[in-house]
């Protein structure tokens, strides 16, 4: 049962701490990124937060931000959310993303290089 809470918290706390990263002013936060993951500990100590980020030129100046700015998220977390003790926030990138979409270009070249191999087939049976 305690399970369901934590998952319960968790998704509580992805989504605080979304909208606080999207009302920051730091040039440094682009707007293509999402909050993909949040696991909060069972005690409610620590907090992963999982990052996607689709610009990878971006990326490293991002987490920088989102690390120096991890005491004011974590403010803001305990203002949205309440609980007894406010998580520390630790933040990991999510590659998954983009990962996802490499392999999907891959299986389109795949494709497309078999739809040619039928299409050569093709030309010499008929010949």
């Amino acid at each position: 049962m305690a399970g369901f809470r934590i998952d319960r918290i968790s998704e509580e706390v992805r989504h605080a701490v979304d909208g606080a990263i999207r009302q920051m002013n730091d040039p440094r936060i682009t707007e293509n990124f999402s909050i993909t993951r949040a696991d909060v500990t069972r005690d409610l100590r620590y907090a992963k937060i999982y990052v996607s980020i689709l610009e990878d030129d971006q990326a490293k100046d991002m987490m920088a931000a989102l690390k120096s700015a991890a005491g004011y998220l974590r403010r803001e977390l305990g203002r949205a959310v309440d609980l007894r003790y406010t998580p520390e926030l630790i933040f990991s990138r999510d590659t998954n993303i983009a990962y996802g979409i490499h392999i999907a270009q891959l299986l389109q070249e795949v494709n497309a290089g078999s739809a040619e191999g039928e299409n050569s087939r093709d030309e010499t049976v008929s010949e």
